[in-house]
């Protein structure tokens, strides 16, 4: 990383503009951006995103922004000394301009602490014929005499002491930026992602399996700590293929051939229903009530979508009918309580039996849950894990299930046909 890329990416952080910071110091856009890209990629973290064609500043962004103040600040002093004072209107563009990188300055460093170019090239493994020469572009681009070569090493010039005192607080600036990525990435290094589809509630198989992964996994005392994040399939996919999870669990393993997969289990669709909703047939239930269903995104949404066209085709002249939606928990509260129907494979419906009327499909389609991991050993491990908690979980509802449809066929009440 360079001073002048350092200095275009805290005023792209200051004025939340690309073109603005291109503009103002005549460079390319792209120049900017990568500058703000490198920065990111240094500190492993992300400070930016675009929405909707603008830059947003992300919440990091502020801290580092206040973490790059004492390096701005000893790169205006550089301009002053350098006579490129921005201050006195005298080229504002230099400091993006600046070629000098942190790794040279602290080279330059190096020699000052030792003494000696050949003690410094010792120690940073470096040949003295390439540290002589990247020293001396240094004095060329300042425009300073640094060091007084002396029989007995390399002596500090007054310029040099000044560049030392300059440079010191840029490097001790970086490091401290650096040392928080630094930590950061050995966390993230040392974490297990795992991602999920949007579970329909605390209830349901996804949020308990996942509940028990992590209580099995901690209680084991595993080094590797468990972080959790729920998404559409479509975002599973994609956070899994360049490595921001682990292990995921969705609902089609399409488009992941080449990382390994296991069937974690299989149902069938189903319709949900208002609970005080009174058509007997899937067609009259598609036709009477506006439909909100999973996202297309989703293999879930995908296949709901033909199928609810499919049955019912002047449906499709009548969009505005036909809400899609990442969030599950919403769709279950539309059914719920707003006159929704929608479909859900079963083992996640069995858990919302009491809020919602489910109703079978007039014929079966079968659905399948997949878990999709990477090459840790621990991503496999806590595969393993989650196939287990599955089993588990989704034998426990149908039993559960069972039971309520048998007491209510005691108490005389009147029980819906999937119950059965």
């Amino acid at each position: 990383m360079h001073l002048g890329a350092l200095f275009i990416a805290s005023h792209v952080l200051t004025s939340g503009s690309v073109r603005e910071t291109a503009r103002r110091f005549q460079l390319s856009p792209s120049t900017v951006s990568t500058a703000i890209h490198n920065l990111e990629t240094e500190l492993a973290m992300k400070l930016t995103e675009r929405a909707s064609g603008e830059l947003a500043m992300l919440i990091a962004s502020g801290r580092v922004l206040e973490g790059l103040k004492p390096i701005m600040a000893a790169i205006a002093e550089l301009g002053q000394w350098a006579g490129h004072d921005p201050a006195a209107g005298i080229d504002e563009a230099w400091p993006s301009r600046i070629p000098v990188k942190i790794v040279t300055m602290e080279r330059f460093l190096e020699v000052a602490d030792q003494g000696s170019i050949n003690r410094a090239a010792r120690r940073l493994r470096l040949g003295q014929p390439q540290l002589s020469l990247q020293l001396a572009n240094l004095e060329k681009f300042l425009g300073h005499r640094l060091f007084e070569r002396q029989a007995q090493g390399s002596v500090l010039t007054e310029e040099g002491r000044r560049a030392y005192q300059i440079f010191m607080a840029i490097s001790q600036a970086w490091n401290d930026l650096k040392s928080s990525a630094d930590e950061r990435y050995r966390r993230t290094a040392r974490s297990l992602r795992i991602g999920s589809i949007i579970p329909t509630g605390s209830e349901s198989w996804v949020a308990r399996c996942l509940g028990s992964l992590v209580s099995e996994w901690n209680a084991r005392r595993n080094n590797n700590a468990i972080s959790l994040v729920s998404m559409t399939a479509d975002d599973l996919r994609e956070a899994l293929k360049n490595g921001r999870i682990d292990v995921a669990i969705l609902d089609s393993v399409f488009g992941l051939e080449s990382f390994r997969h296991r069937e974690l289990l299989q149902t069938d669709m189903v319709v949900i229903a208002p609970p005080d909703s009174t058509e007997t047939s899937v067609a009259d239930l598609v036709a009477g009530h506006p439909i909100c269903m999973p996202s297309p995104r989703t293999g879930l949404g995908h296949a709901a979508m033909a199928f609810s066209y499919e049955r019912a085709p002047n449906r499709c002249r009548r969009g505005q009918d036909i809400t899609a939606a990442d969030s599950l928990p919403v769709i279950v509260d539309l059914v719920a309580n707003h006159g929704y129907v929608s479909f859900l494979g079963r083992v996640s419906a069995m858990p919302i039996a009491d809020k919602v009327r489910i109703v079978d499909l007039d014929e079966h389609l079968p659905m399948s849950y997949h878990v999709a991991f990477n090459h840790r050993k621990a991503a496999a491990d806590a595969c393993t894990m989650i196939i287990e908690a599955a089993a588990r979980i989704t034998s426990e509802a149908v039993v559960r299930t069972a039971a309520v449809a048998s007491a209510s066929a005691e108490l005389g009440r009147p029980q819906h046909d999937d119950l059965a």
